[in-house]
């Protein structure tokens, strides 16, 4: 794919030039953001990380053949590097990655979600109900990028722009009618967005979350950047949910143009959307949940259910159900049907052993304390013996969410097991003992595994009927970082090759 570099350039504010410039009619074969993609007839952009800073890794791009530059300073290449001066070059990778993949964003429609949890439960519920209403629908986030039988992995729940424009590109061109993306708030901060204006847009709830060394500088930061996808990346045809539950819902959608449907769980309140009645059951498989729900335009309650636990849960189906029904005109009966048997890989992900009767699993991402106190306090209701938790935390940032984690889980389990998540750089077994040593008194017993496949057999190892027994952090990653080695895992396959090893039994595993 060539495109014309002022064509291409049209797109962005250019303060200065150097160098040599290109004739006329110069095409771009590729744009790059990493020198080693670098190539005759690119277009380099340096971009400042966290770690490294593009600018420094220019003169590389230019060995392999690149000729033109988006700098934040001028630099000292070859006379024949172009190199074009520019106030932010985030802002330039995403309108230069929209313009050279034909603004694929335009060609879809966009639902963009953002909220501290529930973002990738919310979206899979929201692509699963409109593909069985016949919209071939696209996901990007947190569990990898996927439509049709394309499934690919992510760095980032938001991809860079060059990325995200260019799966977007191929999702168009596949026939994908719209695409549901995560919209976190580092990716609103980064400009991974700029440019795109969603149709639909949803805010799930906010928590104190991602401050610290390399992620937010703090809770007001936090916030303001989310709220970005509702003042900068809205307008007044774009349909806006937001759960009226939480207590930022009113700044998050404070003095903008579209319409707003609120959803709730509160049978009191007369929002548009609210569930009721709301019960967890536990059917032989693992967990349900059923409740009534009142919607917009329905005379009478409709019932529902989800395969899974949690108020949290339904009110992330509500969020779904809103959009489904206000932007893409799915019947709510449609929706409901749908969410009865969509289940959401390592989010509240429930698995039962023939080899273990009575005793069920449950596979979350929970990492920070509400998440962890929420699905605590969710399974409580379901544990008839002992509720375990297997858990750890992050290496090298967010290290505040340490003492969050023991906090919330010390007075709500019955023992925790402390374990590797990502330790990256750091001792494991220090991230542990700080994270014990956090406990308030008169907390549950723990144990302290620092391999977490070792702390997955110990809780097999020690289950009984009527345990419930919480993996918590890793959900549906395929890779652990230590030591700044990443290596595969899985957290749902590594449990079943610890039970099959255990049981000897080929069908280890109940189906769902």
């Amino acid at each position: 794919m060539n495109k014309n570099l002022f064509d291409l350039t049209s797109y962005i504010s250019v303060i200065d030039t150097r160098g040599q410039t290109p004739v006329k009619d110069y095409s771009i074969a590729c744009i790059c953001m990493d020198s080693r993609a670098a190539l005759s007839h690119s277009l380099f952009v340096c971009i400042k990380g966290y770690l490294s800073d593009g600018h420094n890794y220019a003169l590389s791009a230019y060995d392999k053949g690149a000729r033109v530059f988006i700098v934040e300073k001028l630099l000292n290449l070859p006379e024949d590097a172009y190199q074009l001066l520019v106030s932010d070059s985030r802002v330039a990778l995403a309108r230069l990655s929209a313009a050279y993949y034909g603004h694929p964003a335009k060609k879809m429609r966009l639902i963009g979600l953002t909220g501290t949890k529930g973002k990738t439960t919310t979206a899979l519920y929201l692509r699963n109900i409109l593909e069985e209403a016949g919209i071939p629908t696209g996901y990007i986030g947190t569990n990898g990028i996927m439509y049709h039988d394309v499934c690919l992995e992510t760095a980032n729940s938001t991809p860079e722009s060059l990325i995200l424009h260019k799966n977007l590109y191929d999702m168009a061109e596949a026939g994908i009618r719209a695409v549901v993306l995560e919209v976190s708030s580092q990716g609103l901060w980064m400009h991974r967005v700029e440019g795109i204006t969603f149709d639909a847009c949803i805010f799930t709830n906010l928590s104190d979350d991602h401050i610290g060394e390399m992620e937010h500088p703090d809770m007001h930061h936090y916030r303001a950047c989310k709220k970005l996808l509702f003042t900068d990346h809205s307008d007044q045809n774009t349909c806006v949910v937001c759960n009226a539950d939480d207590p930022a819902s009113a700044y998050m959608t404070e003095g903008i143009a579209s319409s707003i449907i609120h959803i709730s769980t509160n049978p009191q309140s007369n929002h548009d959307y609210i569930a009721y009645n709301i019960e967890t059951k536990q059917p032989s498989y693992g967990l349900s949940t059923v409740f009534d729900c009142r919607l917009k335009g329905k005379a009478l309650p409709l019932s529902g259910s989800i395969p899974t636990a949690g108020e949290f849960n339904v009110k992330n189906a509500l969020c779904a159900t809103a959009v489904a029904c206000e932007a893409f005109g799915v019947s709510p009966e449609s929706a409901l049907r749908t969410l009865s048997h969509t289940r959401v890989e390592g989010r509240f992900e429930a698995l039962v052993f023939p080899s273990l009767p009575g005793v069920k699993f449950v596979i979350d991402y929970a990492h920070n304390g509400l998440s962890m106190a929420s699905a605590l306090d969710a399974l409580r209701p379901c544990t008839q013996n002992r509720l375990i938790c297997v858990f750890g935390s992050v290496g090298c940032r967010s290290k505040g969410r340490r003492a969050e984690l023991a906090v919330a889980a010390g007075p709500r389990a019955d023992l925790c097991i402390l374990t590797s998540d990502n330790p990256y750089g750091e001792n494991p077994m220090e991230i542990l003992k700080e994270i014990d040593q956090a406990f308030p008194d008169g907390s549950c017993p723990r144990e302290l595994i620092s391999d977490r496949r070792q702390a997955l057999a110990r809780a097999v190892d020690i289950a009984q009927a009527g345990d419930v027994i919480l993996l918590a952090g890793k959900g549906h990653e395929h890779t652990q970082v230590i030591q700044g080695k990443t290596m595969p895992y899985n957290e749902r396959e590594t449990l079943e090759s610890i039970v099959f090893q255990k049981d000897g039994s080929i069908s280890n595993i109940l189906p769902y």
